[in-house]
This record gives structure tokens, sequence and C-alpha cells, in this order.
């Protein structure tokens, strides 16, 4: 099935409903999709909120809007992101929430204000009923339509893909540093999971969590072993670290807030001047890196989250018989184990490999 297919096909579905949702898969045309959505709904005083992550995404928009000749569409849309979206006005015809995935409770007053259509769209819609952005999104936008990743590969839209999971062990050596005093990794993991066990409430267990996440993300064993892995590998590949201190040590070239040359090394990256780049999280959603053919995560969310798609995402822009590889790190016998287990359910298993 060809692009366009695809794009006609969830135009027809989403143009049957007032407020719903499609989860389309990179590489399909989410812009494109709203701008034809847009376009069939087009009177002259049409008025359209469109909701983005970050304000470089606006141009974005605007360049497919002209790319693809519908310029008189602008005069009738106001762009803003999701933390401006409280101050908006509600009497707009339309909102569309571009990259859904990004609402929070706190949109709820808006929505309800809302009474136009809303149209949402994902390429990681919230797949958790308990999650608060499911519960959002289920009941302001439905999801009425999806087409993912593998299909789009089956299809020839996206080149193939596979993952690699490395297991790595906590290390054992007193030369991870807490304050004033050193410890080891097994030690810190153990005693931030026996405070999760003996936390008397909810609320006190969740904050015991996220300290032990944090912790684990300061661990020293993972980047050791990322920079052996990223070192050894001759293709194009960025790395996504935890802290700009991480990236700052797996790569001369890192892209984080506090690097002045981080623009300048973005751009060497996408133009081929450098081969590797190291990156602290995940980049804008609206950059794109061609002939990347390799990326390595140190840190995997839960499956809620849509980071390690969009990192899978990065990868998949290489031509059609090409495959693209996504290294994730593991932490062996810890809870590392089941947040990289709660990600990997996104993916085809025939494609998960581990070492």
């Amino acid at each position: 099935m060809k692009r366009d297919e695809i794009q006609e096909q969830c135009l027809r579905e989403i143009l049957k409903h007032e407020r719903c949702s499609a989860q389309v898969g990179m590489g399909i045309g989410k812009t494109k999709i709203s701008i034809d959505y847009l376009a069939t709904l087009y009177t002259g005083t049409l008025k359209v909120l469109v909701i983005v992550p970050k304000l470089s995404i606006m141009q974005s928009w605007k360049d497919e809007i002209e790319k693809f000749n519908f310029d008189y569409l602008l005069g009738h849309i106001k762009f803003s992101t999701y933390l401006s979206l409280n101050k908006q006005d509600t009497d707009y015809d339309v909102v569309i929430l571009d990259e859904a995935h990004n609402v929070v409770p706190r949109h709820v007053q808006y929505l309800d204000k809302h009474k136009g259509k809303i149209l949402g769209l994902s390429g990681t819609l919230p797949k958790y009923e308990h999650s608060d952005k499911y519960r959002i999104i289920n009941h302001y936008c439905p999801k009425v339509f999806e087409y993912n990743i593998d299909e789009a590969i089956d299809d020839l839209i996206l080149n193939d893909y596979k993952i690699i999971v490395h297991s790595v062990d906590l290390g054992t050596a007193k030369d991870f540093k807490v304050k004033n005093w050193s410890t080891s990794e097994a030690a810190a993991y153990k005693y931030w999971t026996d405070r999760i066990r003996s936390a008397v409430s909810p609320k006190q267990q969740q904050i015991m969590q996220i300290m032990r996440m944090k912790t684990m993300m300061e661990f020293k064993s993972k980047p050791i072993y990322a920079k052996k892995l990223f070192d050894s590998i001759t293709d194009k590949c960025i790395i996504f670290a935890n802290t700009q201190a991480q990236a700052d040590y797996l790569c001369p070239h890192s892209y984080h807030s506090k690097n002045d040359s981080s623009k300048a090394n973005l751009e060497m990256f996408i133009n081929n001047k450098i081969l590797k780049l190291a990156a602290v999280n995940q980049l804008s959603e609206g950059v794109n890196i061609p002939g990347l053919k390799q990326a390595i995560v140190l840190h995997s969310y839960s499956g809620s989250s849509p980071r390690s798609n969009q990192k899978l995402g990065r990868i998949l822009r290489l031509s059609k018989d090409e495959v693209a590889t996504l290294h994730i790190l593991m932490h062996r016998d810890t809870v590392d184990t089941k947040w990289v287990s709660s990600v990997l359910d996104s993916f085809n298993e025939t494609r998960v490999f581990y070492k």
C-alpha cells in the first residue's frame, strides 16, 4: 500500500467523526493528513487552532501548507504550544492536537470549554487505560484509525529495523559518589529498592521510585559500556544520554542546552560532516537526520512514553532496502528489565534481539 492511499484512508475515517484521533507512524505524513482535513472543512469563516509541542514545529506546518499549495488556509489558522493551550480562546471551529500524546490533565480546562471539532494526531498515542493521557484522549478525541511502524515497513514505506538489547551489570566497586561518601551501584540500587518496599503510603512509594530512577540514570556502568559500543560503530550513529555530563563523555560532539556548539554540531551531523553525535534525551520532533543508521539509548522509559518510539523513528528514514539498528541498554536483574520490556511491547518481537 502506498503512502497517499494510507493518507486517504485516514482522512475518510476522521471525517466521519466530530472528535477523534489517528495514530499514524512516522513517514506517513501526519501534517499532510491534517492539511487535507482542513481543506475539506474549509469555508471562508473557518477558524482553526493548531497545538504543537514546540515553536519550531509551527514553521514545519507553514512549510508543508505552502508546499502543497494550500496557502489560503494560513489566514484561518492560529498556532500555539501545549504550554499555552489554556490561554487560548475557545471559539475555534477546529482544534488540532499535533503529537497529541503531549496532552496532560491541565489541558482538560481548555478542552472542556471548546465546543467545536477536535482532531488528534500522533505516531504514539497512549496505550495504557489507567494513564491520564489515555483517559483524556479517549474522552475528548478517541482513536478511530491506526497505521503503525511495522505496517509501514511491510508496505515498503519505511526501511526495516532491528532492536538489540544489551544487558549491563550494576557496578560492585565503591566508586559511585553519593554526597560525601562513595558506594557501589548495586548497593545504591538495593538502598532505594528497600526504601520503596518500606514506604508507608502510595505517595511516598512514588517519590522513592523516582529517586531510584534518577539514581540509576547517574550510574557509570551504562555510559562505560555505551562508549565502547559507540566507538565500535562505523555507521552514522546518535547516542541518547541521560545527562549533559554523560553526553560530553560519550562523544566530542554533543547536543544539549549548556553546549554553545550544539547548533553547529547538529548541523554538521545532519550534513554528514561528522558521523557521531551525543544528545541528552531526544531531539526536537521536527528535526530530520538523513542517513542515520544506528542509535543507542541509555535509558528506556515506560511503554506509556513515546520517547523510545521517537528515537527509533530517527533511523527509519533510510532507503527501503537498508536495515537500521536501535541499541537499548538495560541493567540486568533490576526494574530496568520491566521498563525495557514495556517499551518492547510496542515493537515486533521478531525484530528484537538480546545480547
